[in-house]
């Protein structure tokens, strides 16, 4: 059997920046464990699979672990593939998946705009082996949803966060996410999930679910400029919209080929 692969680089207009991602589309599912070993042999953050449904696609994310339940890089990537490469037509994408509903990728002025549901997350006392795993000074505040999210207080402080990984994948979370105040954005953050096989995920759409409502209400507005201050680094246009979140951001191509299974 021979598949399709591509791999896009997503949240930045530069090759080699932003967060890459691989996407398989499929005429139907494969199998989940060929498709988690796919997954795995890539190596990358997340494997996307996509399959026709009705007026979309029904999408799945695999990060090198495990099936994950929600996935804005790979999305967005997904989306590029399609509108680039796969003769898509139509101005926006639905995307139904198993656990976070109907998404949908929309294309204007140069931009890709995600439309996803936010994830609200409630203020929590910080287990202690966290903010050891940091081996940073302890942040403000600390939130909880599906991720942790701790605030600190410059971008600064959060750029010099070296953590360690090991401690890190003890903790009960699939991702940890440290966010401050820009010095030339809204906000800024960075996002680890040793747990799941992603020692520092790139750029991560789900984490700013929850971002973007926390830094709404803190900054009281509605519309948001945010970095993802990692290596590879990446930028996004940011909107609260109700009980939903609006990110837009630009991929590039990097690979196309085929899987020989």
């Amino acid at each position: 059997m021979t598949l399709p692969i591509y791999q896009a680089d997503a949240f930045t207009d530069k090759l080699f920046g932003g967060n890459p991602a691989a996407i398989c589309p499929l005429e139907h599912w494969l199998p989940d464990p060929v498709m988690q070993k796919i997954a795995a042999e890539n190596n990358l953050a997340e494997t996307a699979f996509f399959v026709p449904e009705g007026d979309g696609y029904k999408l799945r994310w695999f990060t090198p672990e495990l099936e994950i339940d929600l996935c804005g890089h790979a999305t967005l990537a997904s989306a590029h593939i399609l509108f680039t490469e796969l003769g898509y037509t139509k101005d926006v994408i639905h995307f139904h998946t198993l656990r976070a509903g109907t998404l949908t990728v929309s294309r204007h002025d140069g931009l890709y705009t995600l439309d996803f549901p936010t994830r609200v997350p409630e203020l929590v006392d910080a287990p202690s082996e966290l903010i050891e795993a940091l081996g940073s000074m302890p942040p403000i505040e600390v939130y909880k949803s599906r991720d942790y999210m701790l605030i600190y207080e410059t971008e600064e402080q959060v750029a010099a966060i070296q953590p360690d990984f090991n401690a890190l994948a003890k903790i009960d979370a699939i991702g940890i996410i440290v966010t401050a105040p820009g010095t030339n954005s809204d906000f800024v953050s960075r996002m680890f999930a040793p747990a799941v096989g992603i020692a520092e995920d790139p750029v991560t759409g789900s984490a700013h679910c929850n971002l973007i409502p926390y830094w709404a209400e803190r900054l009281g507005k509605s519309k948001l400029h945010a970095f993802q201050i990692s290596a590879r680094r990446g930028e996004l246009w940011c909107e609260l919209n109700g009980d939903r979140v609006l990110m837009s951001g630009q991929a590039v191509t990097y690979l196309k080929g085929q899987i020989f299974i």
